[in-house]
């Protein structure tokens, strides 16, 4: 294994640092517990926090501040934040009108949230879970779909929306509706390395691929055999076609997100395909964004995730953000 780190037990706590003062005008970082907050915070507003495992950056320690997230929960890699973290971010951020939790569908961040949640008894707050993932259906798993790229999308519009002084309701109403219009899909080539344990989640064939792989290399739809691009669009688009079921005419966000190792120059080829292929079907997309925005660590891979918009979400998605990831 090789990788740009010293201990592996101090990986987190460095790279943290390191975001921090190459930040320091947006962010600042606290430690024990650990969480990401905002450089200068919003008065008299929802404050909206998220987290997960560290190893999916940016998500979500990249979109802290103006417009987006109040602070941002970092668990070791592929690893649930604690309880604690959850309450000290909350209190840290609090502005006076509650606070809006988003959390990925994951049995370990559900559960440590749930337990922060009880503990919160001081503090009006509530919960968005995003389950994006078509690639496994509601009834397939115990826990439901999982929350992957989408979460950033939520994360957006829900932002937006607690900057230009939404209520805590609005807030987890809006976070609802759009994560109900949003659908995810996955390929990986190859597995990452987690550097706890210094080999491959998963192993893969050269001629191979995991079709609706997870973001912490959990297994997919299938294994099969590698296919041109063209054909990967097709694949991924499916399954999300067919969870949306949108009218022909509607308008819809595009994201293609890079899980890590994939070079950009491949992520506009497969914007290429995948707008096309959404055009065939009648969708117009109004609103793209193609990069690493959603990782698994150095996976080589990508997913695409469609949003169905309307006025408000455009406007939401439109509206100012400044962040270390993301900013227009």
């Amino acid at each position: 294994m090789k990788k740009f780190i010293n201990y592996v037990d101090d990986a987190i706590v460095e790279s943290l640092s390191g975001l921090a003062s190459a930040h320091a005008d947006l962010l600042r970082v606290e430690f024990d517990p650990t969480f990401v907050a905002r450089r200068v915070p919003k008065r008299d507003a929802v404050a909206v926090v998220s987290g997960g495992g560290s190893g999916h950056e940016p998500l979500h320690t990249g979109y802290v501040g103006l417009g987006m997230l109040d602070a941002a929960c970092p668990g070791q890699v592929f690893t649930s934040p604690t309880p604690d973290q959850w309450l000290a971010a909350a209190h840290s951020v609090n502005a006076g009108r509650g606070v809006l939790f988003i959390v990925k569908n994951y049995a370990g961040d559900r559960l440590n949230f749930q337990m922060a949640s009880d503990m919160l008894v001081d503090l009006d707050h509530l919960m968005v879970v995003v389950d994006d993932d078509v690639a496994i259906e509601h009834s397939m798993h115990a826990s439901g779909r999982r929350g992957v790229a989408g979460t950033m999308i939520v994360e957006k519009m829900v932002g937006a929306a607690a900057e230009a002084g939404a209520d805590l309701f609005d807030c987890k109403a809006l976070g609802d509706r759009i994560n109900g219009g949003t659908a995810s899909m996955g390929v990986a080539f190859n597995s990452c390395i987690v550097p706890a344990s210094g080999v491959a989640t998963f192993e893969i064939g050269e001629q191979e691929m995991e079709l609706g792989v997870g973001i912490h290399g959990e297994p997919g739809r299938q294994r099969m055999p590698f296919a041109p691009a063209a054909g990967i669009v097709d694949l991924l688009l499916d399954p999300i076609l067919k969870d949306l079921s949108l009218a022909r005419g509607r308008e819809v966000l595009l994201l293609v997100n890079g899980l890590g190792g994939t070079p950009l120059m491949e992520l506009y080829l497969l914007h290429h395909h995948a707008r096309q292929r959404l055009a065939e079907e009648g969708l117009e997309v109004v609103r793209t964004l193609v990069g690493n925005y959603t990782t698994s660590l150095e996976m080589a891979g990508a997913s695409l995730t469609v949003t169905a918009l309307d006025d408000e979400a455009k406007r939401l998605w439109d509206a100012p953000v400044h962040t270390t990831a993301l900013r227009w």
